[in-house]
């Protein structure tokens, strides 16, 4: 079972992997978003734990959205879920009723697809995903070793029909034949109504701890995915650009790595429950401010 503590180990444990990022020595304690309005163009918002806790709205968090839009602020949605494609994150955010328009919003999923190359890759995805936006050169992995020994290459977007026996057939087929390995959401876990899901990047790091340089992360902290929301933003400063995400490791660091500014979101995410100056202390990772909710 995934607790705060155990995630944050893991995240340290793996942190060599991650962008280098000149450390803050503090945070600055706000009330809200509006509080620094002014010193920001555009807001990128994690999702988990940020804007919703599993299938439901952190209360107020659409309301913060549009007074944001109103001072004049552009509004991003930046989400290492993977394991829905574009319409499917649309149709999420519509179902959870907060307003976002369709190109404000971008995935991890879209990032890592930019990076196919070809051959016959091996997906781990959902049973629900149709996989409309993949090539055609693709074989869903579930239980027959002879499909993890076939193809060429993996790309890991979902855990949500994931095993441990099919974890140990990735295992097994990687060290027999490296290979590379995409893994869409860089997230080790993800909070939810009933505790933490376990995410792809979770798996993706024991693969790495096996089978060095074969594994790529997408999604925070990576850059990729931060090139896809400047790209957005093409006049706008990197130091004017601010991301809000609960968890130090991810949304901070990948952030700070590019040169935006940051805010820590610790009332409903990773640190829900906790003091984080503790966790800042010991990874040296703070933001530029934070709160409790947006």
């Amino acid at each position: 079972m995934l607790t705060t503590q155990s995630i944050f180990d893991r995240y340290q444990e793996v942190r060599a992997r991650f962008p280098h990022v000149t450390p803050r020595r503090d945070s600055l304690e706000v009330s809200s978003l509006l509080a620094v309005a002014d010193q920001v163009d555009a807001f990128v918002f994690d999702a988990f734990g940020v804007l919703n806790v599993g299938e439901t709205m952190i209360p107020g968090a659409d309301k913060r959205l549009d007074q944001l839009r109103e001072h004049g602020c552009a509004i991003r949605i930046l989400t290492n879920a993977a394991s829905y494609d574009r319409s499917g994150a649309i149709a999420k955010f519509k179902h959870l009723g907060v307003h976002v328009e369709d190109d404000e919003i971008i995935t991890s999923r879209e990032a890592t697809l930019q990076n196919l190359s070809a051959g016959l890759w091996g997906v781990i995805a959902a049973d629900s995903d149709p996989l409309s936006d993949l090539p055609d050169t693709v074989t869903r992995l579930k239980d027959d070793a002879d499909d993890y020994n076939k193809v060429d290459h993996f790309l890991f977007l979902s855990t949500a029909n994931w095993t441990s026996a099919r974890q140990n057939l990735l295992e097994k087929a990687m060290q027999q034949r490296p290979r590379k390995l995409l893994i869409g959401n860089a997230d080790l876990a993800a909070p939810r109504d009933d505790g933490f899901s376990v995410e792809p990047g979770y798996f993706g790091h024991q693969i790495a701890d096996l089978v060095p340089n074969q594994v790529q992360f997408f999604g925070k902290p990576f850059p990729e995915v931060y090139d896809l929301i400047e790209a957005t933003l093409p006049t706008t400063a990197p130091e004017r650009i601010a991301m809000c995400g609960d968890t130090l490791h991810t949304d901070i660091l990948g952030a700070a790595a590019r040169g935006w500014r940051t805010v820590l979101v610790t009332q409903d995410g990773l640190f829900a429950g906790y003091d984080t100056r503790p966790f800042s202390r010991q990874s040296n990772l703070f933001a530029d401010w934070w709160l409790g909710r947006i």
